[in-house]
């Protein structure tokens, strides 16, 4: 299968972790909230597959280029 790393865009804190190990997502939808500049911006899945690994938690402060997840397709 081939996979997608889903690296975190900007520098933030992880506010919310939608999804889990295994998961099913579909292209679009919502991976986590991440809090940057008082703003809430949300981290979406760019193909639709498994969720492989996720590789933050909430609270965590995530460093932009960081990997956030794998998702196989």
């Amino acid at each position: 299968m081939a996979s997608e790393v889903v690296e975190i865009p900007i520098t933030g804190k992880i506010m919310q972790v939608m999804v889990k190990a295994g998961d099913e997502v579909m292209e679009g939808d919502i991976l986590c909230m991440i809090e940057s500049m008082k703003m809430e911006n949300p981290i979406m899945a760019p193909v639709s597959g498994t969720v492989r690994d996720i590789a933050v938690s909430p609270g965590q402060v995530a460093k932009a280029g960081i990997v956030l997840a794998i998702i196989e397709y």
